[in-house]
């Protein structure tokens, strides 16, 4: 964490998983100011072995991490969709995304679509042009190439807005699972 007067600024990175493109976003917060740091997207090869596909992932935001330093993590959940086989990719891909920060210690965070479109538009099913318009707003010095960038920086928004919360929930569901076992 960054001291910058009295107020702890926060900085967070965001990532929006994808076989093809993961898109990462970092901001800073203080908890009253966001603060456009930068974003990108990791592409994996189209014609590699899955394996190896998921290896870029990894090792691409594991280069990010490495690179800005963020404290904490925000990562999408994965949404369920008709292709069986499609959802389980994009699983195995979002597991990399989830590793390559615990790895490194950091704090991590997994938030539903909706609650990350209603925390960026105000409302849970947005389009990708309403987010990036309003990326554009509470971000004015994003420069994003991307719809996963722009998604990547909802979720690092949505993280900044939750984020007390979302470990007071992790932490409760480990307590209640740890006395389950005893």
């Amino acid at each position: 964490m960054i001291q910058m007067g009295k107020q702890r600024t926060v900085r967070i990175i965001g990532i929006d998983p994808g076989l093809r493109r993961t898109g990462w976003g970092i901001v800073e917060s203080d908890g009253v100011r966001l603060a456009y740091v930068d974003s990108g997207h990791i592409s994996s090869t189209n014609d590699e072995v899955l394996a190896y596909r998921l290896r870029e992932i990894f090792e691409g935001v594991t280069s990010v991490i490495s690179g800005f330093s963020p404290s904490e993590a925000a990562i999408e959940e994965t949404f369920v969709n008709e292709n069986a086989r499609a959802t389980l990719k994009l699983g195995q891909a979002r597991g990399m995304a989830l590793l390559a920060p615990a790895l490194q210690g950091l704090k991590v965070a997994e938030y539903s679509p909706n609650l990350i479109k209603k925390s960026v538009v105000g409302t849970g099913h947005a389009g990708k042009k309403q987010i990036q318009a309003m990326i554009r707003v509470l971000l004015p010095r994003a420069k994003f190439d991307s719809p996963d960038e722009a998604d990547a920086l909802a979720i690092a928004i949505c993280h900044a807005n939750h984020r007390i919360g979302a470990y007071t929930r992790v932490g409760d569901a480990s307590r209640t699972n740890s006395r389950s076992r005893q």
